[in-house]
């Protein structure tokens, strides 16, 4: 998993310093940019059969909505045979967990249990995001 993880990152910054790709369409070129990364990952580590972890589906849809791409969601379920090497990656002790990376994907905090919104967004504004315009 070691090796995933950072094959995944060498991936990351490959493909970053790429830069704009040339499409062709026709007789017709195009730059087309990647993607811009996430400044944030936030990680969330529960399962959909624990009540607290449920607790935090909202809030998670509530920050990726106010951020935008500036934040990247991602959820797994532990209790699942596909979620339990993520656990084990984490070193979690107790659901939920969330672990927040930065764009180069190093953690800089973790939490443990219900994280309420208003903390979390204190947290992200720390990182220098900003609350994307609504409406």
């Amino acid at each position: 998993m070691k090796h995933l993880n950072t094959l995944l990152r060498v991936w990351a910054i490959v493909a970053a310093s790429i830069g704009p790709v040339q499409e062709s369409i026709g007789q017709t070129r195009r730059t087309v940019a990647p993607p811009p990364r996430p400044l944030v990952t936030f990680i969330e580590l529960g399962s959909v059969r624990c009540i607290p972890c449920r607790m935090m589906q909202p809030v998670m849809k509530s920050i990726e909505e106010k951020y935008g791409g500036q934040v990247k969601i991602v959820f797994y379920d532990v209790w699942t045979e596909q979620g339990q090497p993520y656990a084990a990656h984490y070193g979690i002790r107790l659901i939920p967990t969330q672990v927040f990376l930065d764009k180069n994907g190093n953690e800089f905090f973790r939490h443990e249990g219900y994280f309420p919104e208003a903390e979390i967004d204190k947290l992200l504004k720390k990182q220098g995001l900003k609350i994307r315009k609504q409406g």
